[in-house]
């Protein structure tokens, strides 16, 4: 399971983001669009130093290396508009797609892509599936990069999402617009883990 960092500030986030890791967590992406590069280093630097190769840049790539980062994650317009992606093989790239035919389009060097909204949003107001992805994805024509189901993922739908050949979740506003986020995670996480054993 993945877990994406609330865009703006959240109550206690760093302390959450320690737990998160503490229960398991495999991979946060560090995604604040609004961050500049201090902004963003600060952040990363309140991270517990042995979760550093759990983190996955969304933003401020050229910092990555700085704080021993080697995942880096793309935005659908990051990705269209660099074209190039020489010089970054000893880098774990993700990006972000929102149609099958963008995803089945996809370069070789991806290991995962976001692939949403699955479901409606928790966090976005009126971001809403424009197709049936589940659907969509019996035409799926990649199968170098992990398919990850994003957009109003929670414990109710984890199951449904897995079990309809998505490879894995990302979880956001289940997370940090949940009262109890651990809770919510672990509650998650069991069922991940019930499904693959």
């Amino acid at each position: 399971m993945i877990v994406i960092t609330n865009p703006s500030a959240a109550t206690n986030e760093i302390g959450i983001i320690d737990s998160l890791f503490e229960e398991g967590l495999s991979l946060l992406h560090i995604r604040k669009p609004s961050f500049s590069e201090v902004e963003t280093a600060k952040f990363i630097h309140q991270i517990k130093h042995q979760y550093r190769r759990n983190l996955v840049l969304h933003n401020h790539h050229e910092i990555a290396a700085d704080f021993g980062i080697n995942r880096i994650h793309f935005s659908e317009a990051e990705r269209k508009k660099k074209m190039n992606f020489t010089g970054l093989s000893d880098l774990v790239l993700s990006t972000s797609t929102h149609s099958i035919q963008d995803f089945n389009a996809l370069e070789n060097i991806f290991e995962y892509a976001f692939l949403s909204p699955v479901f409606p949003s928790i966090s976005k107001e009126n971001y809403i599936p424009k197709t049936d992805l589940f659907q969509d994805l019996k035409l799926r024509e990649n199968f170098n990069a992990k398919a990850v189901a994003l957009g109003g993922v929670h414990s109710g739908n984890i199951q449904e999402t897995l079990q309809n050949v998505f490879d894995d979740v990302a979880l956001l506003g289940t997370i940090w617009n949940s009262p109890n986020a651990i809770k919510n995670f672990k509650l998650c996480q069991k069922i991940v883990l019930s499904l693959s054993a």
